[in-house]
């Protein structure tokens, strides 16, 4: 959910302010008039009171549970006459694109239905399938994708009677939430460990989901397989070989192979071959590195000459790995994903390349030897070693 795109919703920037302001205090003083509209009982000045002090000190998820706080203080013990306030404040259209939409005189949706749709998560679980129609209403201005999930660890068979009617819903919101809520790896969301350990009844959705005519939807079916691979590549190739089988059409095809992205990286034989990427008759004729000596926060470009070894032309999938060095002295890889390409018979290919060395949160850099290994169809053709100076 949380994808560059999506920061539109708050009528904001990704570059020019952090995350976190998508919740400021103008979205909760508009939240609250709305609920005010719904009951002359709500305070919405006590609600913006509530949900704003402290917000510049704390992060997204924090800034989110504490509207989720200000909600419970200010709205009726009652859950359905709270419910109804909620949805009563809902935006009145339902059906659009939702990118660049946010509050407005009409009623909530965009990321504010987030806090919303925890509110329902935090004090509906006894009333389980009026709170998962309420959440079906939510996920129409924005998504419940995170607050369903507690329903769904409660009772997943109750649960997914819901789900399986809204991925045949008349609304692409909707659809998207029965595919996007039962990920069982769903980033930044509680993990469904029995999807984890035994994924088959999140199939069936996917199969009623994967010729979807809209785009967001098939995206959502691809991640969701995609983190089932990670625990089943065997079940996820055979859905692979299956679903491109026949006349798949170019949007299914689309969709089989980003689902496929983390088992093509892995070198999965089945699911390579259920692509069309065979074993690869080919050589690494060369691998030349523009210098043995890296300083961190420069780059290092490389280039592979790649041979056919055959007569026949063959389809390769070239990605390239860097071997990172760690802080005990051993290295790790990570795959990037570089080109797929035709290759005729005999035919030589150069492919080149620019790699970044810079400061990111998701790994921290070490000194040493680093590799770069080149692979096709996820057989290693061939590396070369340098030197990261820290």
């Amino acid at each position: 959910m949380y994808d560059r795109c999506r920061l539109k919703f708050a009528g904001i920037s990704a570059m020019a302010e952090p995350f976190k302001n998508v919740f400021n205090p103008d979205l909760i003083a508009a939240m609250g008039r709305h609920f005010a509209m719904q009951s002359p009982d709500f305070d919405a000045d006590r609600f913006a009171a509530l949900a704003t002090g402290g917000l510049e000190a704390l992060e997204f998820k924090q800034r989110s549970n504490q509207i989720v706080d200000a909600l419970e203080a200010c709205l009726p013990n009652d859950f359905r006459s709270a419910s109804g306030i909620l949805t009563g404040a809902l935006h009145p259209e339902d059906d659009v694109d939702l990118s660049d939409q946010t509050v407005d005189e009409h009623g909530i949706r965009g990321w504010g239905i987030i806090p919303m749709s925890d509110y329902v998560a935090r004090a509906g679980l006894d009333d389980f399938d009026f709170s998962m129609d309420v959440l079906k209403e939510m996920t129409k201005r924005s998504s419940a994708e995170f607050a369903v999930r507690p329903f769904l660890k409660a009772d997943p068979d109750r649960a997914m009677r819901h789900v399986l009617k809204w991925s045949r819903d008349s609304n692409f919101h909707v659809r998207r939430l029965a595919s996007e809520g039962i990920r069982p790896r769903l980033p930044w969301g509680m993990r469904l460990g029995m999807f984890v350990d035994d994924p088959s009844p999140v199939l069936p959705v996917l199969e009623n989901l994967r010729d979807d005519p809209e785009e967001f939807v098939r995206r959502s079916v691809a991640n969701n397989l995609n983190d089932i691979a990670k625990d089943h590549p065997d079940i996820v190739s055979g859905i692979a070989r299956n679903w491109l089988a026949g006349d798949p059409g170019r949007n299914r095809g689309r969709l089989v192979r980003h689902a496929c992205r983390t088992l093509i990286k892995s070198g999965h034989r089945p699911t390579l071959e259920a692509l069309g990427y065979g074993p690869p008759a080919v050589t690494l004729e060369a691998l030349d590195l523009d210098r043995d000596t890296v300083q961190f926060g420069d780059a290092i470009r490389f280039s592979a000459d790649i041979r056919s070894a055959s007569d026949d032309a063959q389809e390769l999938v070239v990605d390239y790995v860097v071997h990172h060095q760690k802080a005990n002295g051993t290295t790790t890889p990570k795959v990037f994903k570089w080109t797929t390409m035709r290759l005729a018979g005999g035919e030589n290919k150069r492919l080149e390349k620019k790699h970044a060395f810079r400061p990111i949160t998701t790994r921290v850099y070490y000194g040493g030897q680093h590799i770069i290994e080149i692979q096709a169809n996820g057989q290693s053709l061939g590396q070369r070693a340098f030197t990261l100076v820290m």
